[in-house]
């Protein structure tokens, strides 16, 4: 009986104590402190897991980002694209910390979260322009002519270990089939520039289809590649050439951001001066294979590298997904 009544008065007591440090700080402090005590196991052992997955939780802080959504820019009437957001997926985190050994911020494993609104819930729209908040470029290339300037800017597109996307025109394909599978060989993206360069926006339907599906045979008769980009000739463009591109074509209208307009000539030191100045996240540059862009790509690529931007594909730059740098 005297054992009993001790074991009670200890149980008393003890909770007579609990109260006490309850009374003398708040309740969440009081919880802080036990969060942040190691768990330890049965056998004394700290449990790594619960450890680590505190310490990921405190990196997080500031690491996450939300998505952002795909928007219509009112004044070019045309679609910008969306922007996965990020957050940190602290089990796989914790996996990969034990797997490895390596336990720091740079370990964490991130998971994307895709916007609400996609570019394809905006409608039948062109695109000039990746999302702003991308940190990636394109010099996209649009190819009818120019031949003599074509391996000299593979050459240093290569020499940086970037894919582009080059705009092949239809008849060019036809007439010079080796130098079309040349680019893709190389590894490049290869869009549609319709079949003779024609001005888009004052073509019937019948003729705007034709322009379309005769350089889209072309294409994937060399190359054995479908484009799912068509980007007019000229920049000319109405919306039932949008709407024809889509459908039935299933292809996105790409119209470019910053412009070389090398096609005039102008002096590669002119063409780097304009261009870096535009330079920016989301901007896609128009460029042919012309003597102004051959001498100015080099040093662009540089640039664009110095401001911390990924030169990279066109399908890249647009689509939501974040870059692995």
């Amino acid at each position: 009986m005297t054992e009993t009544k001790s074991r009670l008065w200890f149980t008393i007591s003890c909770a007579a104590l609990f109260m006490l440090v309850l009374n003398y700080q708040p309740i969440h402090q009081y919880i802080d402190v036990i969060k942040k005590q190691k768990a330890v196991t049965a056998d004394g052992r700290v449990d790594e897991r619960v450890r680590l997955r505190g310490m990921i939780e405190e990196w997080k802080e500031g690491k996450e980002e939300m998505p952002i959504d795909a928007f219509i820019d009112k004044s070019w009437k045309a679609a910008i694209p969306g922007y996965n957001g990020r957050i940190v997926d602290v089990e796989a985190s914790v996996n990969k910390m034990i797997a490895t050994g390596a336990v720091n911020p740079d370990s964490m494993v991130y998971k994307e979260i895709p916007p609400a609104v996609s570019l394809e819930q905006l409608g039948t729209l062109p695109i000039y322009r990746g999302n702003p908040n991308k940190p990636a470029i394109s010099f996209m290339i649009n190819v009818a002519w120019g031949n003599e300037y074509l391996d000299s800017m593979l050459d240093t597109l290569d020499k940086h270990g970037v894919k582009t996307t080059f705009f092949l025109d239809g008849s060019w394909v036809k007439r010079y089939p080796e130098e079309a599978k040349k680019i893709a060989a190389r590894g490049h993206e290869i869009g549609n520039h319709a079949y003779s360069h024609p001005d888009m926006k004052t073509l019937g339907v019948q003729r705007i289809q034709q322009e379309i599906s005769r350089t889209q045979e072309a294409i994937e008769k060399t190359i054995g590649v479908k484009p799912t980009l068509f980007a007019p000739p000229s920049g000319s463009f109405n919306q039932r050439v949008v709407q024809i591109a889509q459908s039935p074509f299933q292809m996105k209208t790409i119209l470019w951001t910053a412009d070389t307009v090398d096609w005039q000539k102008p002096s590669s030191s002119w063409v780097v001066r304009k261009i870096s100045r535009l330079m920016g996240n989301g901007v896609l540059v128009l460029m042919h294979p012309t003597a102004a862009s051959e001498a100015s790509l080099d040093q662009l690529l540089t640039i664009a590298k110095q401001k911390g931007l990924v030169a990279t594909t066109v399908s890249e730059v647009i689509s939501s997904n974040r870059l692995n740098k």
